[in-house]
């Protein structure tokens, strides 16, 4: 058993399972981004659940598991796509056409995800560093105005463009990543398919427009 997981589909699983769990972790993310838009002014809500989450026994947990599944994903990502790289310069068989056989998106999932890669150290830079160890400031009620340092980047029009551009990047990358990483654990007959291609594609709008519409409306209002 412990051999399988050193074999090509052992590591496109393991890529899948880390994919999926960090697609869960999209979700509670986007969740608590919302509530930025129900108190826009002050952002207490925000601040709540922001410190909610910065407080929990549960979640701080979570962090390192959130983080290990980061790492697993781009590591094993990055081995599968060499793989791929050095099969495909020893096939003996013509190439054919790719661009009638895949999309866009599923040939370039590499480079996607190095792009998104960099706007993460970005965001880790500018928000989760800042907020463990930088000076936050306080609210009234003595907890980091999480709201304030979010605001004060989403009014800034070119990290706006970078960070709606990530999320277009992600959005192309989930489209496929989506399910693909259920067809790789099992999940392949083609109703099944078919039902993920729809649930993934709602999946993905969800996504990408609940991120995109918060640094436009902070940049707009």
């Amino acid at each position: 058993m412990k051999g399988f997981w050193k074999t090509s589909v052992g590591k496109k699983i393991i890529m899948s399972l880390s994919g999926i769990f960090l697609m869960l972790f999209l979700l509670m993310h986007l969740s608590i981004n919302l509530t930025m838009l129900i108190d826009p002014v002050n952002g207490e809500v925000y601040n709540k659940a922001a410190h909610f989450m910065s407080t929990n026994p549960l979640i701080e947990v979570i962090e390192p598991i959130l983080a290990l599944g980061f790492f697993l994903h781009i590591v094993y990502s990055l081995i599968v796509q060499i793989n791929n790289w050095r099969a495909r310069g020893n096939s003996r068989y013509v190439e054919f056409d790719q661009n009638k056989s895949s999309s866009w998106a599923s040939r370039n999932m590499i480079w996607l995800g190095i792009f998104i890669f960099g706007f993460l150290v970005l965001h880790i830079a500018n928000f989760t560093i800042k907020i463990k160890f930088g000076n936050v400031p306080k609210t009234a009620e003595g907890i980091d105005d999480t709201f304030k340092l979010v605001v004060s980047l989403f009014e800034i029009w070119w990290y706006d463009v970078i960070y709606i551009i990530s999320f277009v990047a992600l959005g192309l990358h989930l489209h496929h990543a989506f399910w693909s990483a259920f067809q790789t654990i099992g999940l392949n007959n083609n109703k099944w398919l078919k039902r993920l291609q729809i649930i993934g594609d709602v999946y993905t709008y969800i996504i990408v427009i609940g991120f995109t519409i918060i640094p436009l409306f902070f940049l707009i209002f």
